[in-house]
């Protein structure tokens, strides 16, 4: 089997979408799937065995850090050539746009895949005028593609509800060998609390965007004695944040990868998320998997991966309250930090990457094999 992917974000970028994307491409190079990448010019030239296309790129203007991909002419030769069974679009962009079209031009399926909550984006960036359009295009690409994917129950339900047909459910899931609570480790400890182990270890990782809301988690570190953060992950808020944060306890520690990013969350006691909107957040995975108790918005799939009062709270959108109360929670005893570190680990293991992706390829299979040729729609009769 041949599968194209299509995305507006690659390597070298990091984030959410670019982590899936690439224990994809591992995963089909160890299924003997060939596999290629159609992604903006700035991305790298290959990963696991995927060759990647590199089209035009323009900077998005709704997200500066960003680039709109533009696949032209010679990007459709390159896809002939390879040849593919299948295409997948990570999230409806214009590079899966064009790939769309490009998939009608050689009859090939396709199969869309969410990991962008754009409607909360909208509204969080006060693009609001302008989300009914997002909206009715998003729900028209999807529908163009033989099957969607959820990444969870409550995403796979706002699909259908905004009229989305044909959704199917692609979970998240984490790699529960590489992200162990063996991994915890003093000098990196030590590192984390600048010094002071035997504090209690509060920490964050992700992009520090606004969307992320780590500014609120300055009132735990007022109102919860003996609390210390760390900060993993970059992003234009930096500045910002170290202003915030001046004068408390609190360690930024740039970005971490590898061995060295699992290392952090072992170490650590608590994991704290407060973002706005997720579509999913794998490192509420990744820190479970890692025996760290989860305090969490009630964002993505946080509802389905955290047991309330078991492996971690959940919180409402905004209640800084609610995420105090659960980081107190968490340490108010003893006993209770043990006993949830275990029963985070115990959580985890239900999401293996390996099944997950198994699914993935199941879905390509089934396209494949059931593939019909849509009754064309135009964008325009989609929008008005």
């Amino acid at each position: 089997m041949r599968v194209a992917l299509y995305t507006e974000t690659f390597l070298p970028q990091i984030n959410g979408i670019v982590k899936v994307i690439c224990l994809t491409l591992e995963h089909l190079q160890r299924c003997g799937v060939e596999a290629v990448v159609v992604a903006p010019e700035e991305s790298i030239d290959s990963y696991a065995g995927a060759t990647v296309i590199k089209v035009p790129s323009m900077r998005n203007p709704f997200y500066p850090k960003g680039r709109v991909g533009i696949p032209n002419a010679d990007t459709l030769k390159q896809i002939a050539a390879f040849d593919p069974d299948v295409m997948h679009m990570f999230h409806p962009s214009f590079t899966a746009f064009r790939g769309q079209h490009f998939a009608r031009r050689l009859n090939v399926p396709t199969v869309a895949s969410f990991h962008l909550d754009l409607d909360h984006a909208i509204n969080f960036y006060r693009f609001k005028p302008i989300s009914s359009v997002i909206r009715r295009l998003m729900v028209w690409e999807f529908n163009r593609s033989d099957l969607a994917l959820a990444p969870s129950p409550r995403v796979q339900q706002q699909m259908l509800d905004l009229g989305i047909r044909e959704v199917g459910l692609w979970r998240r899931g984490v790699d529960a060998n590489k992200f162990h609570p063996r991994l915890a480790d003093a000098a990196m400890r030590n590192r984390l609390s600048d010094g002071h182990p035997d504090d209690r270890l509060l920490l964050y990782v992700g992009r520090l965007a606004p969307e992320k809301q780590v500014d609120q988690i300055k009132t735990v570190l007022e109102r919860v004695p003996g609390t210390r953060l760390a900060i993993v992950g970059g992003g234009a808020l930096e500045q910002d944040l170290r202003k915030h944060f001046c004068g408390l306890p609190v360690t930024f520690v740039g970005h971490l990868v590898g061995d060295e990013l699992a290392r952090a969350y072992a170490s650590a006691d608590v994991f704290v998320f407060p973002s706005a909107f997720e579509s999913f957040g794998l490192v509420l995975l990744e820190a479970l998997a890692s025996g760290l108790p989860v305090v969490s918005s009630k964002v993505g799939g946080a509802p389905h991966v955290i047991s309330e009062g078991r492996s971690g709270y959940l919180f409402e959108v905004n209640d800084v309250d609610g995420m105090v109360n659960g980081v107190r929670h968490v340490l108010r005893d003893p006993a209770t930090l043990p006993a949830m570190r275990l029963a985070a680990r115990q959580d985890a293991e239900l999401h293996s990457w390996s099944h997950i992706m198994d699914e993935l390829v199941h879905c390509y299979q089934a396209v494949v094999a059931t593939h019909r040729v849509p009754i064309p729609q135009t964008a325009a009769q989609a929008v008005f």
